[in-house]
């Protein structure tokens, strides 16, 4: 028999009041919690949803200011009396602003968030499109097209950033997203803007100009997303004295430097490529429209190989067989246009575009190679500010060169040798580990 002094010992019958009481309670807090989830899905879904057009959108806006001006460089050259060597110098601009603008990006994303910051660089890009074609003389053209510049670098840097911290599940289709549409408004920008300044009466103003549309589209795409920093980050999995994001020196991580040459090495490619590969099939004795459309063929390769590169490249331990493979590309195509640059030009330019997608491959290295967001914003400003600057000199060297030899031989051989540097130091870039452990022993 029980004693009186243990009644709990007894459950309560499941028909008691108590146990009906119990039951009740449960499913009110399970009714609750159900609720809370679903309050909070849908806009964690919207956001993200939103996230991804802004980043398309972002993405298109990123080469227009650059491949728009290369376009009508001549009617804006006599359109301001600008000399040639100015003009020449403008091949330089970009890659010099990415570097001195972008390394400036972590910081402001720190303070800001960095929503807020490539919110302020659609707006930079999209007022600085609007006033370069109307500031009537070369100073205020360079300042306008600085400040677009300064839009692109912030961008450019906080990219990778937004992709890790938002879908640090899909790095790879993300990123390819992205590069896909960077180089489908690179090829739009070269192809479309002759045509639209003819049906738009002539004017090289309004041709440059309109591009500033596209700007403030990207611009209302982002202004909801100024204030919120993005999901909560995960706490990255640490041990026993590895570094963490914040406290990170990356100046001291070999594979940032080695990702920092890589990128000024494919860069330097891509802006040799953009800059001087049309005059190499002309003088060849290929037609300027033709040039034109192959030049067109080797920008649009992006579209689908950035999409697929990145993918592919997140579910590889190792990046450096696609890094040689890329370059394989680079140096068949050099070749050919050493060899018979007329003949084979549109092998060449199929080849020399695969070459390029070496870019959208340096994206996803740098969202690979850190385990935190803040790991990958220092090391994406350290990597695209060093390489930019690093590519600075190649476009003018090969004119130099081109200038200097009376063809385009010693040139070409240039930028042949630039590749093998450019494989050898991306397959170390490319190696599974990331900056936090690398520096584990200075932390």
């Amino acid at each position: 028999m029980a004693s009186e002094d243990t009644p709990t010992m007894a459950p309560p019958s499941t028909d008691s009041p108590i146990s009906r009481d119990l039951r009740e309670q449960d499913d009110l807090q399970g009714k609750d919690v159900l609720q809370q989830k679903d309050d909070g899905a849908a806009p964690r879904a919207w956001a993200i949803r939103l996230v991804t057009v802004g980043i398309v959108l972002a993405a298109l806006n990123l080469r227009p200011a650059i491949t728009s001006l290369g376009a009508l460089l001549e009617e804006v050259r006599d359109g301001l009396g600008m000399s040639g060597s100015l003009a020449g110098l403008l091949t330089s601009v970009p890659p010099l602003c990415f570097a001195v603008f972008g390394v400036m990006a972590p910081r402001f994303a720190k303070r800001f968030g960095a929503g807020a910051v490539v919110c302020f660089g659609m707006a930079a890009i999209t007022a600085g499109l609007i006033i370069r074609p109307y500031t009537g003389n070369t100073v205020g053209f360079l300042v306008a097209s600085a400040l677009a510049l300064m839009g692109i670098a912030v961008s450019n840097v906080l990219m990778p950033v937004i992709v890790k911290r938002w879908f640090p599940d899909r790095v790879g289709s993300m990123t390819g997203l992205y590069s896909m549409a960077l180089a489908a408004g690179t090829s739009l920008a070269a192809a479309a803007t002759v045509p639209m300044t003819d049906g738009l009466g002539g004017s090289w103003q309004t041709g440059l100009a309109v591009w500033a549309a596209l700007g403030a589209v990207a611009l209302l795409a982002w202004i909801p997303l100024v204030r919120d920093r993005g999901p909560a980050e995960p706490a990255a999995p640490t041990r026993a004295g590895h570094a963490t994001g914040d406290g990170l020196r990356i100046t001291r991580s070999r594979t940032a430097w080695a990702l920092a040459v890589f990128f000024g090495l494919q860069a330097t490619a891509a802006y040799i490529t953009m800059g001087w590969m049309a005059q190499i099939f002309r003088d060849a004795g290929v037609s300027a429209s033709t040039a034109g459309i192959l030049l067109a063929v080797t920008m649009v390769m992006g579209v689908p190989l950035g999409f697929v590169i990145p993918r592919v490249a997140a579910r590889l331990p190792s990046q450096g067989p696609m890094v040689i493979a890329l370059g394989v590309c680079g140096l068949a195509g050099y070749a050919g246009l050493y060899l018979a640059p007329a003949s084979g030009a549109w092998a060449w330019a199929i080849l020399l575009g695969i070459s390029n997608c070496a870019f959208p491959l340096a994206l996803t290295m740098v969202g690979m190679r850190a385990r935190t967001g803040a790991g990958v914003a220092k090391l994406s400003a350290f990597a695209q500010s060093t390489g930019y600057l690093i590519s600075i000199p190649g476009p003018l060297l090969v004119g130099v060169l081109y200038q200097h030899s009376g063809g385009w031989g010693v040139p070409i051989a240039l930028m042949a040798a630039l590749m093998v540097p450019q494989i050898v130091i991306g397959v170390f870039a490319g190696r599974n580990r990331t900056v936090e452990d690398e520096l584990a022993p200075a932390s």
